[in-house]
């Protein structure tokens, strides 16, 4: 459990403006101005609860259902598929199959819950009391940022708005996106020593704000398909640094501290998001992953859906000594917490390694590996109140190693450093099987991915003879692949494979996010079409607002 100082200080948080995390969730427009009208009466001392919308929005941003935790749905990691005798919508089928559309849910909350949070930092900016604040208003404009940065990687061509009170009828028109990227990076620098060396659960520190700086440089030439300079991965490093040589943080112990219900204490959080279940709760991967009689391997009597499945050509990738599959999976026979097996229907609960395909016919109850990464604790609460990692420092050192092997070395560090920064991070993952394959060599980052791409799609029905419909384009042809399934397996779950698999390329110039086949999701022929990289700006936006022109590549 969370200590109670832990919880009264979020419940002081949610409680001071409930009416604001009920408002945040409303999808049926996008608001920009229309935000109660009274002013707050700002000290430093009551801070924390005038800043609740502010903190509230990021929750909805992550963990609203379709939130931004879901987003890696269309990466080659996991899926929902539709579930026989159960049936799942059929937004998961498209987001899977890349075919993105402006009325998908997911765009729509993460569009709306971002300018939520983006319209409470303009309000209270706006407030005189608390503009002779320093350090409130560093710690708004941070928090502002990090929402324009998720619209940015997720939209690109979005509306900056910096103003709280607008003329009746305004609307706000798209920038573009070298404009964004310019306001972005100049309101991080602004504020990158005036958010505090210490990092508290909901505050942007100066290492969180740097850390945002670092994501920027590292998706630059990715955003921008502009490949031919190398001086922002400089950028990123000399950010990354900042953060290392703060000695604030560290690698934890075990891979698995990162994902407890309490992260506060762990010492590889750079940034994390603080839920409570009598409070806050929010993180729902065990009702989305575990089959409703698998729940009595926690204990676990919240409602559950057995929706997720990992990828069985993900799940092909792990070494057999890497702890981190069984501190992330759970498959075969199921016993409950008491070690008995579980029945259904009389049968044995045996969860499969292959899922049999997203829609055709799709997969019944039993397919696939379950997640179990994030701490699933006993009774109604399952993952209800566990903390997110947002940043946290085993990414401090694999984005530098990535900008170290993409330069070929900076500033008297090596590529070889590069090697052993990611032996660095995989050492907690051998230490107890096998500790000399925590090693890992320039050459193997350099090579391919061991990840055996190409459809993979079982169309037979259960009682059918298997009828498997298969590609084979594997892993060898993309640049960095050793380094890409590195990410993959130390951050599955965790908002990052989509935005890696757009900026990891192959030999003929085209990202594995359009370029490779996985599961039931084909590759696109065309190695210039890159119009997934972005999302559609969502249908309800544009009812809302004349002024916003849909992304290249999606009805107009």
């Amino acid at each position: 459990m969370k200590s109670n100082l832990y919880k009264s200080l979020l419940g002081s948080v949610i409680g001071a403006s409930m009416f604001s995390l009920n408002s945040c969730t409303d999808l049926s427009e996008t608001i920009y101005s229309q935000i109660a009208s009274e002013k707050y009466e700002f000290t430093e001392n009551d801070a924390s609860s005038m800043f609740a919308p502010v903190y509230s929005s990021l929750r909805d941003v992550y963990w609203a259902w379709y939130g931004y935790a879901d987003l890696d749905i269309c990466t080659d990691l996991w899926c929902i598929p539709l579930r026989i005798g159960v049936g799942w919508g059929d937004l998961y089928i498209n987001f899977h199959k890349h075919d993105f559309h402006q009325e998908l849910y997911h765009l729509s909350g993460l569009w709306s819950n971002a300018y939520a949070g983006i319209n409470a930092c303009n309000r209270l900016l706006a407030d005189e009391a608390v503009q002779s604040a320093e350090s409130s208003v560093a710690q708004l404009r941070a928090y502002r940022a990090l929402y324009y940065y998720l619209l940015f990687d997720a939209f690109r061509n979005i509306p900056l708005d910096t103003q709280f009170e607008h003329e009746d009828g305004w609307q706000p028109e798209q920038a573009t996106p070298q404009q964004m990227w310019d306001f972005i990076m100049g309101e991080l620098e602004d504020v990158q020593e005036l958010c505090g060396t210490e990092s508290t659960m909901n505050e942007l520190s100066n290492y969180a704000v740097r850390m945002i700086k670092a994501k920027m440089y590292l998706n630059h030439n990715a955003w921008f398909n502009d490949h031919s300079d190398d001086s922002y991965y400089k950028k990123c490093i000399d950010e990354l640094n900042v953060i290392i040589s703060s000695n604030k943080f560290s690698l934890a112990p075990a891979y698995s501290d990162n994902f407890k219900e309490d992260i506060s204490d762990c010492p590889e959080i750079i940034f994390g998001i603080p839920f409570e279940y009598l409070y806050a709760g929010g993180n729902y991967f065990a009702n989305l992953w575990m089959n409703e009689a698998g729940r009595a391997t926690f204990g676990f009597t919240g409602w559950a859906t057995g929706g997720g499945g990992a990828l069985s050509q993900f799940l092909d990738t792990y070494d057999e000594d890497d702890t981190r599959f069984t501190d992330t999976w759970i498959g075969g026979p199921q016993v409950d917490q008491y070690g008995e097996p579980i029945l259904v229907d009389g049968a044995r609960l045996d969860y499969t390694w292959d899922l049999r395909s997203i829609d055709n016919p799709g997969c019944y109850p039993m397919e696939g590996y379950r997640m179990i990464k994030y701490e699933i604790k006993e009774g109604d609460w399952g993952t209800s109140y566990d903390d997110v990692p947002f940043f946290r420092y085993a990414d401090v050192l694999l984005m530098k190693a990535e900008c170290l092997l993409r330069l070929g070395g900076y500033n008297g560090e090596t590529e070889q450093d590069a090697a052993d920064l990611v032996t660095k991070v995989r050492e907690r993952a051998f230490k107890s099987t096998n500790p000399d394959k925590a090693e890992r060599t320039v050459a193997q980052l350099k090579g391919g991915s061991v990840y055996k791409y190409g459809h993979y799609e079982n169309t037979a029905k259960q009682d059918e003879t298997d009828n498997w419909v298969t590609t084979n384009e594997g892993g060898d042809d993309i640049i960095l692949g050793g380094l890409l399934d590195e990410l993959a397996w130390e951050f599955v779950a965790e908002h990052h494979r989509r935005q890696d698999l757009i900026r990891f390329r192959m030999t003929n110039g085209q990202n594995v996010f359009n370029g490779k086949s996985w599961f039931c999701k084909d590759r696109k022929e065309d190695v210039n079409d890159n119009h997934c990289n972005i999302f559609p700006i969502p249908k309800s936006a544009r009812d809302g607002n004349i002024n916003l022109k849909q992304n290249d590549g999606y009805q107009q």
